[in-house]
């Protein structure tokens, strides 16, 4: 599925011009370029609003195809840009206010009220679908052959379910979801939550993101109970084809976990964060934001990762995680000085 699709569905369209009028910047370029979506400034593409706040995403900013790119007032670029810039006095802070209002144009788009029925006549069912009592299946979800749905489920509108999944009961999905074939989702998870984003304001305070995005989730995955996958700010955050994710786990917005990767219960995952395929992450592992893990990457129990992990293959501990034969040698010295 498209995910831009769920962001297009906010019928939003604005020019530069009108854009630097609310958001009180500067248009550079042609102020009649035009978007209709949102995306990181990694994919953007025409027809798309980007940003630029963190010096570390510099490098697309040479590379990015879309059509508007908000940056900060003080930003200098070194090489061409394709997009027309308007410049702001908090790059950050004007998407979170962009966002804002197309998440309430969405909510705008439809009120339920008060339906006694679990589902509706736009809601589509496969083959010997099971739904149990008191669950929700709202307008224009997608329901795959075989999947049984136990009770106390909420499914949000157009979010689409694959065959044979089983959801236990008290899963919220929300709205805009994606669920692929052979998923199973244990008790009281949650899928497609806001992420934790807020923008500092002068005076202190922070000011709430809203998240437009989405979760997509692949084939033969496995989710634990109490474990919460929040979506992205503009795009998707993804869980790549057979993971594995145990109980109480957080995944935050934009992260994306590679195929096959495995999570123990209690793990940690921070926003933008990249984790590549065939990982095993055990117990209470923390991992910071917009890093990248590579394939093949074994963390041990309540390793804690401040930085990328580039060589695939590697075992590491310890917080700030090192590798495991330089962990294992420094515990011999802090266990001999600790008089055990």
């Amino acid at each position: 599925m498209d995910y831009l699709k769920f962001f297009e569905s906010t019928e939003m369209e604005f020019t530069a011009k009108q854009l630097a009028q609310v958001l009180k910047g500067t248009v550079e370029g042609d102020p009649q370029a035009k978007v209709t979506s949102f995306a990181k400034i990694e994919h953007g593409k025409p027809g798309q609003l980007c940003f630029y706040a963190n010096p570390k995403y510099e490098k697309y900013v040479y590379t990015c195809k879309a059509s508007i790119l908000l940056v900060n007032n003080n930003f200098q670029p070194k090489e061409a840009v394709t997009p027309t810039l308007i410049r702001v006095e908090d790059a950050y802070k004007s998407l979170a206010d962009l966002l804002k209002y197309a998440a309430t144009q969405k909510r705008t788009d439809r009120r339920h009220r008060g339906f006694r029925s679990s589902w509706f006549l736009t809601s589509k069912f496969g083959k010997k679908v099971y739904l149990g009592s008191h669950s929700y299946v709202g307008h224009h979800a997608s329901i795959g052959d075989y999947t049984k749905i136990y009770e106390n489920v909420y499914v949000g509108d157009n979010t689409v379910v694959g065959k044979h999944c089983i959801i236990y009961p008290g899963v919220v999905i929300y709205p805009g979801m994606v669920i692929g074939d052979n998923v199973i989702i244990h008790a009281n998870a949650v899928i497609g939550s806001d992420g934790f984003g807020n923008a500092p304001l002068p005076d202190g305070t922070w000011e709430k993101i809203e998240h437009l995005g989405n979760v997509i989730i692949g084939d033969n995955v496995e989710i634990g109970a109490g474990t919460t996958i929040d979506r992205s700010e503009m795009e998707s955050t993804i869980i790549g084809k057979g993971v594995k994710i145990d109980n109480l786990c957080q995944i935050a917005h934009n992260v994306q976990i590679g195929e096959n990767t495995v999570m123990a219960a209690q793990c940690g995952i921070a926003g933008s964060t990249k984790i590549g395929k065939n990982c095993i992450l055990a117990g209470q592992v923390g991992i910071a934001g917009h890093l990248e893990i590579a394939d093949n990457t074994t963390l041990g129990a309540q390793t804690g990762v401040i930085g990328n992990i580039k060589e695939p293959g590697q075992t590491l501990l310890g917080s700030p995680s090192i590798p495991i034969r330089n962990y294992l040698r420094s515990y011999a010295v802090f266990k001999k000085q600790g008089g055990q």
